[in-house]
């Protein structure tokens, strides 16, 4: 009796296993960007993070939001078909703040790990007089 309930409970626990695996799944080709030294004076600067659907279901970006009113991330609200690619473009406006920054963008999305961190750094170099 005690081999059929061991038995049971490992067929049970590779069941929620594989079942925990279906659904969307975004996955980052990268999750930060150094945008190394910027000018103030050239303005604001960007970069596109692209990600890849490898779930079975379609995948939905809800939400992008950054750590700061100077980050703008962007991003389409369409549903990503497995195996396809997406795209959030995250632009910092470097106005009025000289120095090194660090800023986050936290996107959530439909997949069951729902929630992605990427980070944009650099160093603004001031304008001059």
């Amino acid at each position: 009796m005690a081999k059929k309930l061991f038995i049971m409970l490992v067929c049970l626990v590779a069941t929620c296993a594989a079942l925990a695996e279906d659904g969307p799944q975004a996955t980052f080709k990268e999750s930060s960007h150094d945008f190394g030294n910027i000018q103030e004076a050239k303005g604001p600067v960007s970069y596109t993070f692209e990600f890849t659907n490898t779930g079975d279901k379609p995948l939905i970006i809800v939400d992008a939001v950054a750590s700061c009113g100077c980050t703008k991330p962007e991003y389409s609200g369409k549903p990503i078909k497995p195996g396809k690619k997406g795209k959030i473009k995250v632009t910092y406006s470097p106005y009025g703040r000289p120095g090194a920054f660090r800023k986050t963008i936290k996107v959530k999305t439909n997949a069951a790990e729902k929630r992605a961190t990427l980070t944009i750094t650099g160093v603004v170099i001031p304008k001059t007089k």
